[in-house]
């Protein structure tokens, strides 16, 4: 098992593609039945030619909505209508609740997830204007069990001057298409690194979601007023 680091991820995954990525990871739908993540291993050897071209394609998909010129509230609709086919949502926003998921009723769930949306919504949506040409190369992938699969790539280009490593964690659904259901930059699961954060919010606070949802809500509003 790879154990997630609780640094905070460096200032050069700032740019827009990697907001993007931030992005598939971060949004609520109404509750279902969810299935627990783990950190991801690596003991199997074998490629997953599907699970590469689905991080290509997509990565393709998300720079043409960043090169779009024109209207912003157009450009954030069509990256919304992205993150939704592109990352497995319900599995996310159980996630990143941990233990604390098996015990809110379905109201609590759904009041959650519409807040933990409209959250990840404003921080991406204020990056959405600083992409500067990077660009997403993926080099190899891991098989952890059929269907289960660590996909390999590289942000270059743009503003970056290194090339930035970033994993995708991608499973195959019931209908037999990928979705991502977490990313590591530079080493960081993404949404284990934010389970961690809830969890621990929870922890101090006696198990109330209403703490989350209250501080959610609060970043968001923060958020949304330095943006203007």
């Amino acid at each position: 098992m790879i154990s997630p680091k609780t640094r905070k991820p460096p200032m050069h995954t700032r740019s827009t593609v990697s907001a993007a990525l931030l992005a598939v990871l971060g949004f609520g739908v109404p509750a279902v039945t969810v299935a627990a993540l783990a950190a991801p291993a690596f003991a199997e050897a074998q490629r997953d030619a599907d699970a590469e071209s689905f991080v290509a394609n997509q990565a393709s998909r998300a720079l043409t909505i960043l090169n779009q010129g024109g209207d912003t509230q157009a450009k954030k609709a069509a990256f919304r209508a992205f993150v939704d086919q592109v990352a497995d949502v319900p599995r996310i926003t159980g996630f990143v609740l941990g233990k604390y998921r098996r015990s809110l009723t379905a109201q609590q769930y759904d009041e959650f997830a519409q807040v933990f949306r409209l959250y990840a919504n404003s921080v991406y949506e204020t990056r959405l204007g600083q992409y500067h040409g990077e660009r997403l190369k993926v080099t190899g992938s891991t098989v952890r069990v059929p269907g289960d699969v660590v996909v390999d790539s590289q942000i270059v280009g743009g503003e970056v001057k290194t090339p930035l490593e970033v994993k995708w964690r991608v499973i195959r659904g019931a209908d037999g298409r990928y979705r991502a259901v977490d990313v590591s930059v530079d080493g960081i699961w993404l949404a284990i690194t934010e389970q961690q954060d809830f969890v621990s919010t929870l922890d101090n606070n006696h198990g109330d979601i209403n703490v989350l949802i209250n501080q959610l809500r609060t970043q968001t509003g923060q958020v949304a007023a330095r943006r203007g």
